[in-house]
């Protein structure tokens, strides 16, 4: 009797199964991930283009050659209503020359281009440029049109 285990103490296969049920899973599904992401993706691919604001301008036209595009100019625009936009923003007058020295600060040779519309009172053209050269811009151009007509 001293060699025999009682059948109590005798582990069966059930018990290492049952720990095995409730050990948690190592493997990350990453379908529902990618998914959302795909359709994220896919939304602001749609969107993007829609987010572009803008005024439209009536440039003046000359004879001019157009310049090269080897960087992205900053872009400065006076609509006919006299609203002043740095790229896609509004910006009011006082404010155009320290957003125009916080960016120069990052590339002092960033071309800046001016359009104003042929309707635009002369007077804001001109406090543009002055505030322009006030933070310090050494590349500033007047955008226009070519002629109609014209071979440039």
């Amino acid at each position: 009797m001293a060699g025999t285990v009682p059948a109590s103490a005798v582990p069966t296969g059930r018990r290492h199964k049952a720990r095995r049920r409730h050990l948690p899973m190592a493997e990350i599904n990453v379908t529902p991930f990618v998914d959302v992401m795909l359709v994220l993706l896919i939304v602001f691919m749609v969107a993007a283009p829609l987010l572009t604001v803008g005024i439209p301008v009536d440039l003046p036209q000359t004879e001019g050659e157009q310049l090269g595009n080897e960087v992205e100019p900053l872009s400065i625009t006076i609509g006919s209503d006299g609203k002043i936009m740095l790229q896609e923003a509004e910006v009011p007058l006082d404010e155009v020359q320290p957003k125009i020295q916080a960016i120069l600060v990052q590339d002092p040779e960033k071309r800046i281009i001016l359009r104003a519309n042929r309707d635009a009172d002369y007077g804001t053209v001109a406090q543009v440029l002055d505030r322009i050269k006030k933070a310090g811009s050494r590349h500033v151009a007047l955008e226009t049109k070519a002629l109609e007509g014209s071979d440039s």
